[in-house]
């Protein structure tokens, strides 16, 4: 009965495993994409032309994903969720603040779901990871709660920008800064999850 168990596990686990991902360039394309379409709109054009583009890059990355790899990413979903709500109220009420104040919400928004999957015991990184980065229990918890608190910074970082900045500045900010700033917290993690990954032969 337990070997049988332990076959369907594994079962499961193979087929999870296989599930596809799609080429390496999906997933940088889907992520970062709608972010430089808003970035190259604005530079040529301004504000609510960008807004409209960037709804547009968001529908069409989801278009993308599931057309390449057969699956749509649920962070891709809110995501692109969120830009259509507030993307669709700067639009509609022809005021910027609408768009200015989406990273604020969506961020802040992450730290709070981070925070409460680490309430309930089930970090929330335990399960985007575990599959492709196996760590020690009590690193997801850390990582989770590392995660949770640069998205609040980064939430408060976009309040103080786009509230005392030119819009010039927050463009930038929202696009490249964010995208940089990132890839660098992801990297200073990196040494953590190097030293407490949990390879085959443990």
């Amino acid at each position: 009965m337990d070997g049988q168990g332990s076959g369907e596990g594994q079962d499961g686990g193979a087929a999870q495993a296989k599930r596809p991902e799609g080429p390496k360039w999906l997933k940088p394309a889907v992520d970062y994409g709608p972010l430089l379409v808003f970035l190259v709109a604005y530079l040529a054009s301004d504000i609510l032309t960008a807004t409209a583009a960037v709804i547009v890059a968001a529908v069409a990355a989801i278009a993308l994903s599931w057309l390449v790899s057969r699956r749509i990413p649920m962070m891709t979903l809110l995501m692109a969720g969120a830009i259509g709500v507030f993307g669709g109220l700067t639009l509609i009420l022809q005021d910027e603040t609408f768009i200015k104040m989406k990273p604020t919400i969506v961020q802040a928004l992450f730290a709070l779901v981070l925070w409460g999957s680490l309430a309930i015991g089930r970090p929330l990184l335990r399960v985007m990871l575990q599959g492709g980065f196996p760590m020690q229990p009590g690193a997801y918890r850390t990582l989770t709660h590392r995660f949770a608190v640069f998205f609040l910074v980064m939430a408060g970082l976009n309040e103080v920008i786009w509230r005392t900045q030119s819009t010039d500045l927050w463009v930038t900010f929202d696009t490249v800064g964010q995208i940089a700033l990132s890839l660098v917290f992801i990297a200073s993690q990196l040494p953590f999850m190097m030293r407490h990954h949990v390879g085959e032969e443990s």
